[in-house]
């Protein structure tokens, strides 16, 4: 039998252990999220090309300095200082091991780095250390097999994950660099106290997969290339129009009108297919401000040429020359992937193709506003005002480019972000000009206000 004594002892006993167990389970489960100070994770982005991978490393300074010994805290800008870029250097190819299926070691290479202040969603603004690496595989190794060895963190920061992206992979139909694709993550194994490599597997990937997504990346960029498109369409513009003694004097035959457009869209489609061709197969290495500053004279040539004809019955030679510059730019697209030959034959094909089926819905879209414009009393005033407004960009563009950067060149810019608005407005443009056109053709006596100038073959009638 228990005594009072030993009861009230064992009793004491438990309400002390209950309030050791209940009150640091209380406070826990009651702290709020942020107690727990999650920290940054590191990113490897994988681009994979024919025969090698480039990684770009994004470590978080803090995390890096205390796993590597290498103190970063005290640099302010941007480079880091050259002795401790050797150590980094160094420290990097210790823990970084890519080899084949079957054991054997890639080769890594180290390249620039820079530090820079980022943020994530979950743990706020850090600063971050940005590695350029490649990783070379033995010949005849497959790049979209391997095994991934990497603990640059992990293996002194217990907590620390890294995420593994790939950014671009040709094969794969990934080639616009705008989105990744997660591979995997490395971090410890808690159960071993090891880090366990990543396999690595990008599937097979194929010829045809490439080439449609060159194709789509031809078609949106030409859609989304504000200058470009502009261009073309400030051309276009007084196609219909007849000129004398310095002026856009009247119209000219239907027949002709669309000639001379058929004539500007096929040379400038001739002129940068083959600037395209020759710059990317011959692998040239052009600086890129020269041409977008070409590009920019080139829509203010045409802007003026709106105003006041400057070549008329030329436009498609000038449309042809000009489009020689803006081959050239469009070759800047492939030049950044490091494709291989055969690669770079099949995306040139698919890429031009998608540049030329979108480049010929837009001017199908123009063409219905454009005859019906060129026959509005209030054509001068349309013109003029859609010439000024392209000028202005043209100037702004121009000046970005020479090193003067303003608003009009990033206003300008700007218009090619919203590509489904333009082709809503076209095709709406297109299904009223068309109905119009259509619909005054059937009735005896235009309305009033917006009275339609019949078709002078001989091109008389004053602007």
């Amino acid at each position: 039998m228990t005594g009072p004594r030993n009861w009230l002892a064992n009793a004491l006993t438990r309400l002390v252990a209950g309030i050791a167990i209940v009150v640091p389970a209380a406070l826990l489960l009651g702290a709020s999220p942020a107690a727990a100070h999650p920290m940054p994770h590191s990113v490897v982005q994988l681009d994979v090309y024919r025969s090698s991978v480039s990684a770009r490393l994004e470590l978080p300074v803090s995390d890096f300095s205390r796993a590597s010994g290498i103190d970063l805290d005290d640099v302010t800008g941007k480079a880091v200082p050259a002795a401790r870029a050797t150590a980094i250097r160094a420290y990097l190819v210790q823990h970084i091991h890519p080899t084949t299926s079957g054991g054997k070691a890639w080769q890594v290479g180290i390249g620039a780095m820079h530090l820079s202040a980022t943020r994530q969603t979950s743990t706020g603004p850090y600063r971050e250390l940005t590695v350029a690496a490649v990783l070379t595989p033995p010949a005849g190794a497959d790049v979209r097999h391997f095994t991934f060895h990497y603990d640059v963190i992990v293996h002194q920061v217990v907590t620390h994950v890294t995420l593994v992206t790939v950014r671009q992979d040709w094969a794969n139909g990934q080639v616009d660099g705008k989105g990744t694709t997660q591979v995997g993550t490395i971090e410890l194994d808690v159960r071993h106290m090891k880090v366990p490599a990543l396999k690595v597997d990008l599937g097979p990937g194929s010829a045809w997969r490439g080439f449609v997504a060159m194709l789509e990346l031809g078609g949106n960029h030409i859609l989304t290339g504000t200058d470009h498109l502009l261009f073309l369409l400030i051309l276009l513009l007084p196609a219909p129009l007849a000129a004398s003694g310095g002026r856009w004097t009247g119209l000219v035959s239907p027949r002709k009108a669309l000639t001379r457009i058929g004539g500007i869209t096929l040379a400038f489609t001739a002129g940068h297919s083959v600037a395209l061709a020759a710059s990317s197969l011959g692998r040239l290495d052009i600086p890129s401000w020269p041409v977008e500053a070409f590009i920019a004279a080139s829509i203010l040539v045409g802007a003026i040429h709106a105003i006041r004809p400057l070549f008329p019955g030329r436009e498609a030679v000038v449309a042809g020359v000009f489009g020689l510059g803006h081959g050239m730019a469009f070759s800047f697209v492939l030049a950044e992937m490091h494709l291989s030959t055969g690669q770079l034959v099949t995306s040139l094909l698919g890429f031009n193709l998608g540049i030329e089926l979108v480049q010929l819905l837009l001017v199908c879209l123009t063409l219905p506003s454009l005859l019906l414009l060129a026959r509005l009393r209030a054509q001068p005033v349309l013109r003029l005002t859609g010439a000024v407004l392209t000028g202005i960009a043209a100037l702004g563009w121009l000046a970005d480019r020479l090193g003067l950067p303003n608003p009009v060149a990033r206003a300008a810019d700007s218009a090619g972000s919203h590509t489904t608005l333009l082709l809503i407005v076209l095709t709406l443009a297109a299904l009223t000009s068309t109905g119009w056109t259509l619909a005054t053709r059937m009735r005896s006596a235009p309305p009033d206000g917006l009275r339609l100038r019949p078709w002078w073959p001989d091109g008389r009638g004053a602007s």
